[in-house]
C-alpha cells in the first residue's frame, strides 16, 4: 500500500468542476465532468471509473491476486440482474461478465469497470494515466473508449 499511496501523491489531482453528486447506487454508471478529463464515466456516488489496459476489450478482467484490493471492481450490487444506466450513458454498452473467483462486475464497451482507492473523493481522478498492478489505468469516455 505503501507504493499506491506514493502513486496517488506523485499523480494525485483535484476535480476542476463541482463535484457529481453522490447519490447514486454504486452499480449505477453515469456520465459527468471530472476535472480536465472532460466527460467520463462514474459510479453513481460520483466516483470516477477506469479501465485497465491489460483487459483491453477483452470483457474479461486480468486484474486477480492484490490488485483489486487496490482497483476494486464495479460489480452488481447482490440481488440485482443488472448495472443501472444512468444520465448520459449509453445502455447498449453496458453489460456484466463473471469475476475470477466469483462475483459479476460491470463492463462498458467491452472494458471491465474499476474504482481506485486513491480517489478520496466523488470527482478525483489520481488513477488516471497511471502504472500500477502490471498495467495502465484510464478513465472511460461514455462512448466507450478510454482517455489516454
Amino acid at each position: 500500500m505503501v507504493a499506491a499511496g506514493a502513486l496517488v501523491a506523485a499523480c494525485g489531482s483535484s476535480p476542476t468542476h463541482p463535484a457529481p453528486a453522490a447519490v447514486g447506487p454504486a452499480d449505477e454508471i453515469a456520465a459527468a465532468t471530472v476535472g480536465s478529463l472532460g466527460t467520463v464515466l462514474v459510479d453513481g456516488r460520483g466516483y470516477t471509473l477506469y479501465a485497465y489496459a491489460p483487459d483491453a476489450h477483452s470483457g474479461r478482467s486480468h486484474c486477480t491476486g492484490v490488485c483489486p484490493a487496490v482497483w476494486p471492481p464495479v460489480t452488481l450490487v447482490p440481488g440485482t440482474a443488472a448495472p443501472i444506466a444512468g444520465p448520459g450513458v449509453d445502455h447498449a454498452l453496458l453489460a456484466t461478465t463473471s469475476r475470477p473467483g466469483g462475483g459479476v462486475q460491470v463492463t462498458y464497451g467491452g472494458w471491465p469497470l474499476y474504482r481506485w482507492t486513491g480517489d478520496s473523493a466523488p470527482g478525483v481522478h489520481t488513477g488516471q494515466g497511471i502504472f500500477n498492478a502490471g498495467g495502465y489505468w484510464y478513465v472511460v469516455r461514455p462512448d466507450g473508449h478510454v482517455v489516454r
